[in-house]
């Protein structure tokens, strides 16, 4: 059974307690400052401050910036940037030449030994976040991922709070089990649906886990914030024929074209085994489902009504020809 649902699910609303988080922020800076300085070790092996590593890094990817633009975008002192460039150009790590769209003013750009020293700095920082992260599994690594964007994005003010939700095809341990419960939990409150179901979508996964091979299924899964949102899987049936399971996406994220997003990864997916037609099975309950489905170039081929999963409704087919 092959479903995508739509869930309103009531939230009391209560009023935050700014001083508990303005406690957790401050209890979070002293801690992250003991990371920054582990992720910033490999600085000293360069004679230049943080400060300079900063500026010359600026200069380097924002398209060669004047004094002026560069204040502005560090937020830094015009009096003390002045002296920050001093220095890079003294070691010969940075240059200034007339400005091409102003006579009066000039750009400032990395030499090509700052440069070098950049790339020396990037790739020592990113093997000490590497380490960093090595002693975390990948569900762990995508909620710090997730984590550190929603509050960059935050603190920015360019978000409007939705977290960042990512896509993965890779099972790990636990994914199973999840998915049982958002399809068990979901379709009872959405559809009515009983224990029967459940047990349904137990077997099904049984039975997919027992032949599962990547060379022909794929499941991709939807998560934020560390947590499976949505999936869809494309269980390969012959070698023509493969059928779309498990189409789920949470009510929280309903909106965010995920659903789109799932059903075109499936369908890319099963071009690339060489699939000649893809079928799902759903049911007239799902109204939402059968309009993307339509959307997508899927015909209804077939339908029935059915009395299961403490419901009385109609079953139907869905089919799409890909060559």
């Amino acid at each position: 059974m092959s479903n995508y649902i739509v869930i309103f699910i009531d939230k009391q609303l209560a009023m935050p307690d700014l001083n508990n988080i303005a406690d957790t922020v401050s209890e979070f800076h002293t801690f992250y400052e003991s990371v920054a300085a582990t992720l910033n070790a490999h600085r000293s092996t360069h004679s230049l401050s943080g400060a300079e590593i900063r500026i010359l890094s600026e200069i380097s990817v924002n398209q060669h910036p004047n004094a002026g633009q560069l204040a502005t975008a560090t937020n830094t002192d015009p009096g003390y940037l002045t002296r920050i460039i001093r220095s890079l150009e003294k070691q010969g790590l940075a240059s200034r030449a007339p400005s091409r769209t102003d006579a009066r003013s000039f750009a400032l750009h990395p030499t090509e030994q700052g440069k070098h020293i950049l790339v020396d700095l990037q790739m020592a920082s990113r093997d000490n976040v590497l380490q960093l992260l090595q002693p975390l599994n990948v569900r762990q690594q995508e909620q710090l991922a997730t984590a550190m964007t929603a509050i960059r994005q935050l603190l920015k003010g360019d978000s409007d709070g939705t977290p960042e939700v990512s896509f993965r095809h890779q099972l790990l341990p636990g994914d199973i089990g999840y998915l049982i419960h958002l399809h068990g939990e979901l379709y009872a409150r959405e559809a009515g649906y009983n224990l029967e179901f459940e047990a349904h979508v137990c077997k099904t996964f049984a039975e997919f886990l027992s032949t599962y091979s990547p060379a022909k299924d794929r499941i991709i899964l939807a998560v934020a914030n560390g947590k499976i949102i949505g999936s869809i899987a494309v269980v390969g049936a012959t070698r023509q024929l493969a059928q779309l399971r498990w189409f789920v996406v949470h009510p929280d994220y309903r909106g965010l074209s995920i659903g789109k997003r799932l059903l075109e990864e499936a369908l890319a997916f099963s071009k690339e085994k060489y699939y000649q037609t893809v079928y799902l099975m759903t049911t007239s309950i799902q109204e939402q489902a059968g309009a993307l489905f339509k959307q997508s170039g899927f015909r209804k081929t077939g339908e029935k009504l059915m009395q299961m999963w403490g419901q009385q409704l109609y079953e139907q087919r869905y089919d799409k020809d890909l060559v």
